[in-house]
């Protein structure tokens, strides 16, 4: 690797895939640097180097990343799902992952990835924010002389103020959590329980109340009476806040900021295929252009491990709702998408290739196995905190985990405990105890895990990323149908 010598006497590796005219990406051993000409004005420090010139270096703080944007306009997020078919968002809680993500990317350039995708609560949890997020992207598409594009995810956000936190930090894309404005008692009231709470909507019901819309390719959506008053008592409201969210905040004036998906996900039970034509239609009858709308499949998509369900019901489900997807001219979102190999041939067939998948947290658990395999001690400790922590961290996640499956870590060998991460119960423990797994402080205010955590994937960069180009990479290879 060439070298960046200065005049005293330190020497840095450079990252070929950085070299650009006039500014390149450093190792420096605990942390990377930008080095440049000191005429394209980066904050930091002027050194000389032992060929004389003058060097400029940085650290790579947020101000490092604004000026990479503004100096060269692929290090900056764009709007890519409506212009690209194939997107896959993969969202880095550590700030360390996108190395790895590139190289999966470069593999199959087919797909744009969204790099930048955090949610609210990830956001809490992790104690970043979503500029912190973007600039690590900024920095890793950089570093790596990815030039091709990516996207930036405000994810699963609620209220019109995270909207604008998330449009006003550059990102690219907006996921509209409707969880809040979805009424999830209905499924469970009687068809005269329905009846009675349903309140007449004469507009709704000439369009729908025992219509039927025929979507070719076989796929006919109809309204019964007592399906129609469901869907209307569940989603109406839902689209609704969709819809002022859309024109006041991410299309205020009738241009689009952003890209626009509509969660309808995050619900209790399953999202029919009529629930979906009716959201869908009611948001195209309002003028509200989705790029993406992501409702719940049938079967479950827990954290961090396989699709639970039947397949073929999944598969005869997705045929219908990627028609429906068709017929409007949007793609179909895949959320809670890690690791969910069984269904992914199925979609990426159905949906004609042309898709949005969402994973997260296997990267998490991609970084936890490192620590298994490199220092079994650091590990047994987090596993045993786990442990204690999963109570708490279980009221953020629906997960179905059995504890009791879990084998004691203090019976396994060190060369054992990698295989944890094969146990879906041993998965999902550490995947939803993140949060606390990386605050956790001792009496004196100090990290217990995160410094150690941190230093340890600073030391093994290089086989982090091997380990997210293979796994990662057999989501892209599965759902490409390769």
């Amino acid at each position: 690797m060439e070298k960046l010598v200065l005049k005293d006497k330190r020497e840095f590796d450079i990252y070929p895939d950085s070299v650009q005219k006039n500014v390149c990406m450093v190792d420096a051993g605990r942390e990377d640097l930008l080095v440049s000409d000191p005429k394209l004005n980066f904050p930091g420090e002027l050194a000389e180097g032992a060929d004389g010139k003058m060097y400029v270096l940085s650290k790579l703080d947020h101000a490092v990343a604004d000026r990479l944007r503004q100096l060269f306009d692929w290090t900056a997020p764009s709007r890519v799902l409506g212009s690209r078919d194939k997107t896959m968002g993969v969202g880095d809680r550590l700030g360390v992952a996108c190395d790895g993500h590139l190289r999966v990317f470069k593999k199959y350039p087919e797909i744009t990835p969204i790099l930048a995708q955090q949610s609210i609560r990830e956001l809490t949890l992790t104690n970043r924010t979503f500029a912190d997020v973007l600039d690590s992207a900024t920095f890793a598409v950089f570093r790596n002389g990815y030039t091709t594009g990516f996207g930036a995810d405000g994810d699963h956000v609620k209220t019109s103020e995270e909207v604008e936190y998330a449009l006003n930090s550059g990102y690219t894309m907006i996921t509209m959590d409707c969880s809040e404005h979805i009424d999830n008692s209905i499924d469970s009231l009687s068809k005269d329980e329905v009846f009675r709470k349903y309140e007449r909507n004469t507009e709704l019901e000439s369009r729908y109340l025992n219509k039927s819309f025929d979507l070719g390719e076989g796929v006919v959506i109809s309204f019964n009476e007592e399906l129609f008053k469901r869907t209307v008592l569940i989603y109406a409201d839902a689209v609704s806040y969709a819809e002022g969210i859309y024109k006041n905040n991410v299309c205020p004036n009738g241009k689009a900021r952003a890209d626009f998906e509509v969660s309808i996900d995050e619900t209790m039970t399953p999202t029919l295929p009529e629930q979906h034509y009716f959201v869908a239609a009611e948001l195209t009858r309002r003028g509200v252009k989705v790029a993406t709308i992501a409702p719940r499949f049938c079967g479950e998509f827990q954290k961090g491990i396989d699709y639970i369900g039947n397949l073929e019901q999944y598969e005869k489900e997705m045929r219908i709702h990627a028609q429906i997807a068709r017929t409007f001219g949007y793609k179909l979102s895949i959320h809670s998408g890690s690791d969910k190999f069984s269904v992914f041939p199925s979609t990426g067939k159905e949906t004609r290739g042309r898709f949005h998948l969402k994973t997260a947290g296997t990267n998490w658990l991609e970084a936890v196995r490192l620590i298994a395999v490199k220092d079994p001690s650091l590990y047994r400790e987090i596993h045993k905190y786990a442990l204690v922590a999963f109570n708490e961290a279980s009221k953020y996640y629906h997960v179905t985990t059995d504890l009791t499956k879990i084998p004691d870590v203090d019976t396994l060998t060190d060369g054992q405990l990698p295989d944890l991460f094969k146990n879906n119960d041993s998965r999902q423990l550490i995947h939803i105890t993140y949060g606390l797994i990386l605050n956790l402080k001792d009496d004196a205010g100090r990290y217990v895990f995160k410094d150690r955590m941190y230093s340890l994937w600073r030391t093994y960069r290089e086989d982090y990323a091997q380990y997210l180009f293979e796994h990662i990479g057999h989501h892209a290879s599965a759902i490409l149908l390769k």
